[in-house]
């Protein structure tokens, strides 16, 4: 299968970089490129590629509300969006987060760095960049933005105890692998309790299923040390 990406970025020469790299490997093709958020909307609705790879500085709307825009669509529940950009700060990642942002990394990652990215967010993963720790995902889950609420515990009803005990540890920041062994279970079953929690709940990757851990108090964000 072919990982359609569609380019936001307003520097042409960004995009026709990008394009260049993606168009050269087998498994990937540029569908679209768009020079703001508004555009990375409008045609994310017109070519609907599996992602977005979204720069969030840009003229007019900005990634974080394209990928609001794009992440709300419930036509566009099969497209990913990971953020790429020059500002990857704490509150930039919380954002792109809370938007539904399946990865986020830096514009210094190397060609292959990116490659892989795309590849993960393709295969319904999260990609968070050494950045966004762990303890970054708690701070912002601590303080929630204004407005925004917490899920009720009921969402969870429907998930089994393994579910719900293989979805805390995800949550944790605990790999696959990490969880098997912790469980005593193949990394396969794991995988597929994670697919089956992240069905259930409408989650559209595990950065989503982590962010619904914490909301709902499945998993208890504790203060990060300074």
């Amino acid at each position: 299968m072919t990982i359609r990406v569609l380019l936001a970025d307003d520097q042409a020469l960004l995009r026709a970089t990008f394009r260049i790299l993606i168009d050269s490997c087998a498994d990937m093709e540029v569908v679209a490129e768009a020079s703001d958020g508004a555009e990375a909307v409008e045609l994310t609705r017109a070519h609907r590629p599996d992602i977005v790879l979204m720069d969030i500085r840009m003229p007019g709307t900005d990634g974080l509300a394209a990928t609001a825009s794009v992440c709300a669509d419930p036509e566009l529940s099969a497209t990913r969006v990971l953020i790429l950009t020059t500002f990857e700060t704490e509150d930039y990642v919380a954002e792109a987060l809370r938007a539904g942002a399946s990865g986020f990394l830096g514009k210094d990652v190397t060609a292959d760095t990116l490659l892989t990215g795309l590849r993960t967010v393709a295969s319904g993963e999260s990609l968070l960049s050494p950045v966004a720790t762990r303890s970054l995902i708690t701070r912002f889950l601590l303080a929630p933005a204004p407005g925004t609420h917490l899920a009720p515990p009921e969402r969870l009803a429907d998930l089994t105890v393994r579910e719900r005990e293989v979805m805390a540890l995800a949550a944790e920041g605990r790999s696959n692998t990490e969880i098997a062994e912790d469980l005593t279970l193949s990394p396969l079953t794991v995988r597929t309790h994670i697919h089956r929690a992240m069905t259930k709940l409408d989650a559209r990757d595990r950065a989503q299923l982590v962010v619904i851990a914490y909301q709902t108090g499945l998993v208890r964000a504790t203060p990060p040390t300074t």
